[in-house]
């Protein structure tokens, strides 16, 4: 067969990249970095800290931390320094799109010209940090081919896609893409707009170099859209060693069930849970040593109907909001962590390819994890191995009631092979990866391999 027209942004070099002698430079896209408090934050981190110790030199494109509502762990910039990763720190337009993570006028006036400018935003399908593109283009003007071997770009939000691409362009460097989620594909979002999502997302996916998603079917789902093939890599979420050993353990004083984060009804509800909860509670041992369920995180009200719909009410600690040192050192401290991905029992490849990063902070702690989970998800076959997480259907409270009993008489599962979800170990892929890519030769090898092997 002819060979597959395989142009991508890396096939337009000047000329081979050649980092001989020197480390190659890496210019991150980073919306949610540190010190923003944000889920997002934690595995944009761990790549820029890992990749730098395996000798990359990292330039990362931020928001300036002033602009940000909710700042956590403010001393991980000293870090940054002592790592010698360099910022490149920059405005943003339109604030009033994403209040909730962006200082901004959001009183009297202001709150309602931009509570205006977010339902006319919404329905245009516009993203909501699309006002970072121009300030974060502008910050980088002063970059030249000489200052950046490879582009990576992490989303959401994925307009950090859409301005890793003009600054390819530019420089003349190749991009790689990273989903931390899906971007179009949801069956619940406006038809109209997810087709104009899905044009521009397919002509950045032509152009990168390569792609990096967190789970398998999210990256089966994604290639059966577009078609990717071998440009696409899985690197899941993981652990970071260091900062799981300086972790304190909290100490509750009893059995403690964990759950941290928030809840997505009716796909991921405390429900099940709650119900296998009530059935150990009025089982022979359910009452015999004491036990409480302590969620931390923002859906209070959520955990509080449940456990009155459950009798369970005299039973559950409300933390509320914390910070993730403290959520850290609640985990470390249970006897369980809860994790739950869905409760339902068929799901789309993007149900299944949801993995939430808390279950890899958990395994990183050693904490046992009771997984809430369909049949076939991604979150039990990468977990599989470490031998601290037991899963269950969201149906199954017959089974998890005696799996509970266990816990609470001390009989929980040990570690066994949890290094594999470690960012000393993942980040190792993606070094390998990353070095590929910064020439066109290793991508065009990619595509030739594809249409060599084809009928």
């Amino acid at each position: 067969m002819g060979r597959k027209n395989c142009t991508t942004s890396a096939d337009k070099l000047d000329g081979d990249i050649v980092t001989t002698g020197r480390r190659p430079k890496l210019l991150f896209l980073a919306f949610p970095f540190p010190p923003a408090k944000t889920p997002g934050s934690v595995r944009a981190w761990n790549i820029v800290i890992h990749l730098t110790r395996l000798g990359w030199d990292v330039t990362v494109v931020v928001p300036d931390p002033v602009l940000l509502r909710n700042v956590e762990d403010p001393e991980k910039v000293i870090e940054l320094e002592h790592e010698g990763i360099k910022r490149i720190m920059t405005g943003h337009r339109w604030r009033c799109l994403a209040p909730n993570y962006l200082k901004c006028w959001d009183r009297n006036l202001g709150r309602l010209a931009g509570g205006l400018c977010r339902v006319i935003s919404r329905n245009l399908g516009i993203d909501k940090h699309i006002g970072w593109i121009r300030p974060a283009e502008r910050a980088c003007s002063d970059l030249t081919a000489d200052d950046v071997d490879l582009i990576f770009a992490t989303g959401q939000p994925f307009s950090a896609f859409s301005l890793a691409k003009r600054l390819s362009e530019r420089l003349s460097r190749p991009y790689v893409l990273d989903y931390r989620d899906p971007w179009t594909g949801n069956p619940h979002a406006d038809r109209e707009h997810q087709l104009g999502a899905a044009r521009r997302e397919a002509s950045l996916l032509e152009d990168c170099a390569a792609v990096t998603i967190v789970s398998p079917s999210w990256g089966d789902a994604l290639n059966q859209r577009f078609g990717i093939g071998l440009k696409l890599h899985v690197v899941t979420n993981g652990y970071d060693v260091d900062e799981m050993a300086a972790v304190r353990s909290h100490d509750f004083g009893h059995c403690a069930f964990v759950y941290t984060g928030i809840f997505y009804p009716p796909k991921r509800t405390i429900s099940p849970f709650f119900a296998a909860l009530k059935i150990f509670r009025e089982s022979p041992r359910g009452n015999a040593k004491e036990w409480y369920f302590h969620y931390y995180g923002a859906n209070d009200q959520h955990v509080r109907e449940q456990a009155d719909r459950f009798g369970l009410s005299d039973r559950i600690v409300l933390h509320g909001r914390v910070t993730r040192e403290q959520a850290l050192s609640a985990v470390k401290g249970a006897n369980l962590a809860i994790v739950i991905t869905s409760v339902a029992e068929e799901e789309t490849l993007e149900d299944k390819g949801i993995v939430t990063g808390k279950i890899f902070e958990a395994i990183g702690l050693a904490t046992p994890v009771l997984l809430i989970a369909s049949m076939g998800s991604d979150a039990i076959t990468i977990t599989a191995s470490t031998g601290l997480v037991k899963s269950f259907r969201g149906s199954e409270l017959q089974k998890m009631a005696p799996f509970l009993d266990d816990v609470v008489q001390g009989q929980v599962p040990k570690p066994m092979h949890i290094e594999g979800c470690s960012w000393a170990v993942i980040s190792r892929k993606l070094d390998s990866l990353l070095r590929e890519c910064m020439t066109f030769t290793s991508v065009t090898q990619h595509c030739d391999r594809s249409t060599d092997s084809g009928t």
